[in-house]
């Protein structure tokens, strides 16, 4: 990749951007030595994006309408982890955790829910994450 690629790119550090120069001296042929510069770019390490974890409570008409499923179907697609429940008192509970962009998403699509719910009121509480795995559907807390 040459510099001026890279500068496309937004990468203005050419040390940053291919690692740092190493001066090798390497025959050519008949013997004549011949200064070369190669670069040894850093292995990238993957972006990690902040993570958040949303707390929403859900009422209205949000039982019996496969909101806990759908739920679950969505924050998969989005690539979201946590957890939901139906509440004893009728309302659903939620966990949202991931980037925020696509939190933000899951919350925005619990003020809609499926087609047949009709969402009355989200509750939404900022919580630390926890670093959950995968997305549950859980059982219904006892009363």
């Amino acid at each position: 990749m040459t510099l001026p690629h890279l500068l496309a790119e937004g990468l203005d550090d050419p040390v940053q951007a291919l690692g740092r120069p190493r001066r090798t001296v390497r025959q050519a042929a008949g013997g004549t030595p011949v200064a070369a510069v190669s670069y040894s770019r850093p292995a990238r390490c993957p972006t990690v994006l902040p993570m958040v974890r949303k707390h929403v409570i859900v009422s209205g008409r949000v039982q019996g309408v496969f909101f806990r499923d759908t739920c679950r179907q969505n924050a998969v697609a989005q690539g979201v982890t946590g957890w939901v429940r139906n509440l004893p008192g009728g309302d659903v509970e939620a966990v949202f955790e991931g980037p925020e962009d696509r939190v933000t998403r899951m919350v925005d699509w619990a003020h809609q829910g499926p087609p047949a719910s009709a969402v009355t009121e989200v509750e939404v509480r900022d919580e630390e994450p926890e670093r959950l795995s995968g997305f549950e559907v859980l059982p219904t807390p006892r009363a």
